[in-house]
């Protein structure tokens, strides 16, 4: 995401780029494939001695507190010297982490930012023990996210904030931000929607499923799962490809066991986004159960593959499909959300001329809407309603 906006903004204006030292490389081969003359990339990193402990995901958050204090010297260092129009905070995609950046004199642009999407609480009780304690604790994180003096500065700075979900949207509205519009951080490039497969598979009478994600409690794949066994009941040939891996896989693999679904549910691991790509394009639809996104790529890359989405009318998910390229449905409750979940499989299964249906209205949603030309363009437009109204 990061990398994407860059480039978006460099179409337009002349940018420096902080970021830290272990993306030099990719970024510097990316460049001598893709040379953007517009583009500044300035490398910054903490001392060793800070950097030792940074572990894993959890590391990462108190690191990246202390390199957002780091690059704000830099960041002033650099204004003194080049004199910018406006800062941007574009990620990390998270409203509950400060940015320092909103104390230099210059109009600041926060997202955008997510964060602020939670799972219902009827959802909690089929969460695991690791996964009601990380839920605990994120909303604890969030709360007194309120009370942070430096994400409070950052708000109520912004001369404009960008939000992927009216959940967030809300939460920056309280914390002070006077303007806050709509971004999903998710879009795809025109090539990747060119080299996207839209053949859809002929035959009606099963339908092929694919989920694609980190296997943790909120992304949902239990509720899929569950799902599934409700349309292999009607339509035994019916398939449910899921791609990733996570601390959930062994209690998803006991599921389908206890679901008795044998060989209809292949559990595919890692693979690489070429091969995830392939496979979305071989199945029917993409099932996308998650409780709490802020946004998913994985979707807007199904739509461009011109694949129907079925979802849980929560988060970004929610936001990015629209009724013309999938179908929502409420998160009232577990069994609920199961049934409606395996209704929309049914649905689908039935109605090939339907499925086809969302299929293009899906590819051209993401074509009018949802690549990253789209966004820099919607980029552009903002600097120039904002920071020019403000010199």
């Amino acid at each position: 995401m990061g990398w994407n906006f860059a480039r978006q903004i460099a179409r337009f204006h002349e940018v420096w780029i902080i970021t830290r030292t272990n993306n030099r490389q990719p970024i510097e081969a990316q460049l001598a494939a893709e040379p953007l003359p517009s583009a500044h990339f300035v490398y910054f990193d903490l001392p060793r001695w800070a950097r030792f402990w940074k572990r894993g995901r959890y590391g990462i958050r108190p690191y990246y507190f202390l390199w957002q204090i780091g690059i704000y010297f830099l960041a002033r260092r650099l204004h003194g010297r080049i004199h910018f129009d406006v800062a941007h905070h574009v990620t990390f995609v998270n409203f509950w982490l400060p940015s320092f950046l909103p104390v230099l004199p210059l109009p600041f642009v926060l997202g955008p930012v997510g964060g602020g999407e939670s799972a219902p609480l009827a959802f909690w009780c089929s969460f695991s023990l690791r996964g009601k304690i990380y839920e605990l604790l994120r909303d604890t994180v969030r709360i007194l996210a309120q009370f942070n003096p430096f994400v409070r500065l950052a708000a109520r700075r912004a001369t404009v904030a960008l939000a992927p979900t009216d959940e967030t949207r809300k939460r920056l509205k309280r914390l002070g931000c006077k303007t806050v519009y709509l971004l999903s951080q998710v879009a795809v490039t025109e090539n990747e929607i060119r080299i996207c497969p839209d053949a859809s598979r002929d035959h009606c009478e099963s339908l092929r499923v694919v989920s694609v994600g980190r296997f943790l409690h909120w992304k949902g794949f239990d509720l899929g799962l569950r799902a599934f066994a409700l349309l292999h009941s009607h339509h035994p040939a019916s398939e449910y490809w899921l791609m990733g891996d996570g601390p959930e896989k062994h209690r998803l693999e006991v599921l389908a066991r206890k679901l008795h679904l044998g060989d209809s549910v292949k559990f595919l691991g890692n693979l690489p986004r070429e091969q995830v790509l392939e496979k979305i394009a071989a199945c029917d639809v993409l099932l996308n159960p998650s409780l709490h996104d802020s946004g998913s790529f994985v979707c807007a890359e199904a739509m461009a593959a011109a694949r129907p989405v079925v979802c849980l009318e929560l988060g970004g998910p929610a936001t990015l499909v629209t009724k013309q390229a999938g179908i929502k449905v409420p998160a009232i409750s577990p069994a609920q959300a199961v049934r409606d979940l395996a209704a929309a499989l049914r649905q689908l299964a039935q109605d090939h001329a339907g499925r086809k249906r969302l299929g293009r209205a899906a590819r051209q949603h993401v074509e009018d809407h949802c690549t990253w030309n789209r966004k820099g363009e919607w980029l552009n437009h903002l600097y120039s309603a904002y920071i020019h109204a403000s010199e």
